[in-house]
């Protein structure tokens, strides 16, 4: 995901919302040509700052960002997950104990992310 689908996102739920730039970046704490460097894709954008737009617009930081895990982990088979590329193609379909390892603390880490956002 890029910084301007990300931005464009941003853009198409705040207006939904029927919400105003000036809105939100009053709500953010920051100038109106700020936060329109925002939905411009100017900027980048930390987690926290995500966070806190998909608070505002009501939706989860995943649907801003886009993200849905189905299309980067299949771990169906936790004995042999398979990661996609970004076209769809299969990287690796067998898992080796560092493979494991590394989806373990992936794991761990989406969790702790989870706790932060809810």
């Amino acid at each position: 995901m890029d910084i301007k689908s990300i931005s464009d996102n941003i853009k198409k739920f705040r207006e939904v919302k029927s919400y105003t730039r000036e809105y939100i970046a009053d709500e953010l704490k920051m100038s109106v040509s700020g936060y329109s460097k925002i939905e411009r894709g100017e900027i980048d954008l930390t987690i926290s700052k995500v966070t806190k737009i998909s608070n505002l617009l009501g939706v989860s930081p995943s649907q801003i960002l886009d993200v849905d895990a189905a299309n980067i982990f299949n771990v169906s088979d936790n004995q042999n997950p398979t990661v996609q590329g970004t076209n769809g193609s299969v990287v690796n379909n067998y898992a080796d104990d560092s493979t494991k390892k590394y989806i373990a603390v992936l794991e761990r880490e989406n969790e702790r992310l989870r706790s932060i956002i809810e």
